[in-house]
């Protein structure tokens, strides 16, 4: 009997929750248009506002602000676009930001600054106090960008303290919490956060289909016009299920957060095992991470490789992030660590809402397999090359 396949990769995307293909169907027979006045439209707008609090819900918002998007990419280029819009003509973005952010940032006519992190991937706030502290008016008021979580190596970035200095400085701090929503407790206000990123299929929802909270002190400019829905900052019909079943994941990954840190149990006992057998390094180790993140490395294991040997062997995992068109090449948060040896070779693991120990224990005995049938041809090649 062959084994059943196991699923590592939810940092690319969780599989749906049943409660979300519930949601999503239900709101498929509504058969209306949310901005209908009719029977069935009120349904259905009455659909999008339940999605509206339980996303809010998820981040401590209540039924705070929250505009719906087709993903986690379009609400940080909103946020981006919105502060750039509004005066802003200089940007500092964390070196280990997601693409999406430094993309935005870059393709914004603004100026961009990379904030440095130290060797576990942290943000220096230090560094952005001083940088803040000579921040010359001309150029606008401050947008700072940092992710609660990074998606490779889910090491936790200070937010709350970096807040502080950015709003002394009258700035913007935009936070990307698309893979920590749902694996951590979040609270937006107790963050000081003003803007925040989510994504649905991050955490047990459809693909295509985010949100970008925002607090009082933020001034959001849509990008898409020519109608009023999302209280005027988004263009165009609703995608109803995919915002049902936003709400049905938020409220489930909600109400599943105290089991979440189990998972760090059985990440760090698979990673000890290969730590001990092949020498990896463990990216982050020193620093809070998402329990069920794991991004290692071992020097001359190609990250291609790696994620293949575990394809044939029946498990799913990454090289890396999985957001450039199914790409494998070098990571920059890695490198933005100090560490540009170990990019080409990384390896990101990540579980999620219905990931089992023996999930992480099969992961183990493959890639140990995996890296013995590598270290066996290196070892050979000397020989081979002086037959």
């Amino acid at each position: 009997m062959t084994e059943s396949r196991v699923y590592l990769d939810y940092n690319a995307t969780a599989p749906i929750r049943p409660e979300a293909e519930a949601a999503m169907l239900a709101a498929l027979h509504i058969g209306g248009n949310p901005s209908s006045v009719h029977g069935p439209g009120r349904a259905a707008r009455a659909a999008v506002e339940q999605a509206r609090s339980d996303v809010a819900a998820l981040i401590g918002g209540g039924t705070g602000a929250v505009v719906f998007t087709s993903g986690g990419a379009e609400a940080n280029a909103l946020a981006v676009q919105s502060a750039v819009r509004g005066g802003s003509r200089r940007l500092i973005v964390g070196a280990t930001e997601h693409e999406t952010v430094l993309a935005s940032a870059e393709a914004s006519g603004a100026t961009v600054e990379l904030w440095p992190v130290n060797g576990q991937g942290v943000a220096d706030v230090a560094w952005l106090a001083e940088r803040l502290a000579r921040w010359d008016a001309a150029d606008g008021a401050p947008f700072v960008a940092l992710m609660l979580a990074n998606n490779e190596t889910g090491v936790i970035q200070p937010v709350a303290a970096a807040a502080e200095w950015v709003r002394d400085a009258g700035g913007w701090l935009h936070v990307d919490a698309v893979q920590a929503a749902g694996k951590v407790a979040i609270d937006i206000k107790a963050l000081g956060a003003d803007t925040m990123s989510l994504s649905a299929h991050k955490l047990g929802g459809p693909q295509g289909c985010g949100a970008l909270a925002y607090g009082s002190r933020t001034r959001l400019s849509p990008s898409l016009v020519g109608g009023g829905q999302e209280r005027g900052l988004r263009a165009g019909t609703e995608n109803l299920s995919g915002i049902a079943g936003f709400g049905a994941a938020a409220r489930a990954a909600g109400r599943d957060l105290a089991a979440v840190p189990a998972q760090a149990a059985w990440r760090d006992a698979a990673a000890d095992r290969l730590v001990k057998a092949a020498g990896a390094t463990v990216l982050g180790a020193d620093a809070p991470r998402l329990d069920a993140t794991l991004c290692l490395a071992v020097e001359g294991f190609s990250s291609e490789l790696q994620v293949m040997q575990m394809d044939l062997a029946g498990v799913m995992v990454s090289a890396g992030a999985a957001c450039t068109s199914g790409k494998v090449k070098p990571s920059r948060t890695v490198q933005a660590m100090g560490r540009p040896d170990l990019a080409p070779y990384v390896l990101r693991v990540s579980g999620g809402w219905a990931s089992a120990k023996s999930d992480w224990d099969r992961f183990a005995d493959a890639w140990l397999e995996a890296y013995a049938r590598y270290a066996e041809r290196h070892a050979r090649q000397p020989q081979l090359a002086g037959a």
